[in-house]
């Protein structure tokens, strides 16, 4: 049976992605979106705004070496982060790049149920405190970055801001219930009985006899 993995908190290096509606379309432009897995989509990420035409890197946040690190990160955006299409490619790109949970002003609505079923919290704060948290993290990078579901706060340098997101999403990342696959396998003995008792998985005999 596939355990339940419950999400409580979040520790990981932050970087700061300024700017507000930024869409999926810059966070993973469509032309890379022709695969059959999101494997290896992290290399396309923000790729536009990375690399020029030619592939030379612009200089963008994701490249600067002051932010680079191992494990796990945590992004800061602004404000209706995610807008734009719904392709679920643009959290995965995120995920697969090593981003874990975004701390932002507000999000897209479709962008933050993709995240969610990734298992990958969205938490909005006041816009005074990203502006502080964006800073402190630029000036001094080299901390790690707690958000916390329980408390619903996130630490950065003994600061503690307060953090909100709908309670039905934190509550599944709490129980682990965001991962709609294991559910399904917790439930595989369940499903069996319910299978075998629909008309049209036995070839609609409902069980008469001639």
């Amino acid at each position: 049976m596939a355990e339940l993995i419950r999400i409580e908190k979040i520790v990981g290096r932050p970087l700061p992605l300024r700017g507000n509606d930024i869409d999926t379309d810059r966070i993973i432009p469509a032309r890379f979106m022709k695969v059959v897995t999101f494997d290896g989509l992290g290399q396309y990420l923000f790729y536009d705004e990375r690399y020029d035409q030619q592939g030379r890197p612009r200089g963008h946040v994701l490249d600067d070496p002051r932010f680079a690190a191992k494990g796990p990160r945590i992004a800061v955006v602004n404000k209706n982060f995610g807008c734009g299409s719904s392709r679920e490619h643009a959290p995965q790109a995120l995920l697969r790049w090593g981003i874990c949970a975004l701390v932002g002003e507000s999000f897209a609505d479709i962008f933050f149920g993709n995240c969610v079923a990734l298992g990958m919290p969205c938490v909005c704060a006041a816009p005074d405190d990203i502006a502080w948290l964006q800073q402190a993290i630029e000036e001094d990078p080299g901390h790690d970055c707690v958000v916390d579901l329980q408390a619903m706060q996130v630490h950065y340098r003994g600061r503690r801001i307060p953090v909100t997101m709908p309670e039905g999403a934190r509550k599944q990342l709490l129980e682990g219930t965001w991962d709609g696959t294991r559910i399904l396998l917790q439930a595989e003995e369940r499903i069996r009985e319910t299978a075998a008792r629909l008309p049209y998985m036995r070839g609609f005999r409902c069980g008469l006899t001639s």
